[in-house]
């Protein structure tokens, strides 16, 4: 595709969501690969899969999405799922201290399931939590983003910095 005098190409990335059950994974899919939200607590079973093509400065990435069920250990996810993955988004809950429980042997996990992925930690629920916990989370945890799948806060800024680094 050429734009104005300049050359993109269309890249293919794949990214997982990991974390703990009910921290807002399948949400922060959901707002981001179709701009809606729902109270509604579903259990992902096994994994959905979605597209979306994010454009950045010099290139359109289409990225294919994993929305993994939750599971309390990281290692219970199926290794299949994890080929391929060029960047894995840890999800935690700024309102739940317990799903911070595991995060660094997860992040340790993930690392060495997929060495080259990028991995970033995304504290959610920020529309809920409060400053105290914000805090608190922020000083103790390698926390990248702070995210509200509700509100949208964050969640597209998410998935452009995930895609610009990536590439």
């Amino acid at each position: 595709m050429v734009l104005i005098g300049k050359s993109y190409q269309m890249l293919a990335k794949k990214i997982m969501l990991a974390g703990t059950f009910g921290v807002g994974k399948s949400s922060l899919f959901q707002r981001f690969s179709q701009n809606v939200f729902s109270e509604k607590y579903l259990t992902t079973v096994g994994v959905k899969v979605d597209t979306k093509v994010i454009s950045t400065v010099n290139n359109k990435i289409k990225v294919t999405l994993w929305d993994v069920a939750g599971e309390i250990d990281q290692k219970k996810v199926p290794n299949t799922y994890w080929l391929e993955t060029s960047g894995v988004i840890y999800v935690i809950d700024l309102t739940r201290p317990s799903t911070l429980e595991n995060l660094v042997e997860d992040i340790e996990y993930i690392k060495k399931t997929v060495p080259n992925a990028l991995v970033k930690v995304v504290a959610n629920k920020k529309d809920v939590a409060c400053a105290e916990q914000i805090e608190t989370a922020n000083k103790t945890y390698p926390i990248d983003i702070i995210t509200s799948a509700k509100t949208g806060e964050n969640v597209e800024k998410l998935f452009e910095i995930i895609a610009k680094d990536i590439t």
